[in-house]
């Protein structure tokens, strides 16, 4: 379980630190060794879920969209300094119940 869950937290942090390296070459003119250091932490965030013991492709990636929105809330707030109000929160939330139903309903 907790091999999972860092599973979740790594590839979540590659996938929106590698599409804010992205960001950034493209939206605010940074050097082009941002686009590329981006593009090559995406390709490990490709990579990390296939670590995960979880037999479904589509379940484990519907699970980690949930992980991504609260990440990515996370992100805004101590990344970007935009204060997440209480309807973010409530939104991740959510998400996280969504994907705990998706992962651990009992299945026949």
């Amino acid at each position: 379980m907790l091999l999972s869950i860092l599973l979740f937290l790594a590839a979540g942090v590659a996938e929106i630190g590698g599409g804010y390296l992205i960001w950034l070459w493209l939206r605010e003119t940074k050097p082009v060794g941002y686009g590329i250091a981006g593009a090559l932490i995406l390709i490990v965030y490709g990579v990390l879920p296939t670590f995960q013991t979880f037999p479904s492709f589509g379940r484990i990636y519907a699970a980690y969209g949930g992980v991504f929105i609260v990440l990515a809330v996370l992100w805004g707030w101590l990344i970007d300094r935009k204060t997440p109000d209480l309807y973010d929160w409530a939104g991740a939330l959510i998400c996280l119940f969504g994907v705990g139903v998706m992962l651990f309903a009992p299945r026949g």
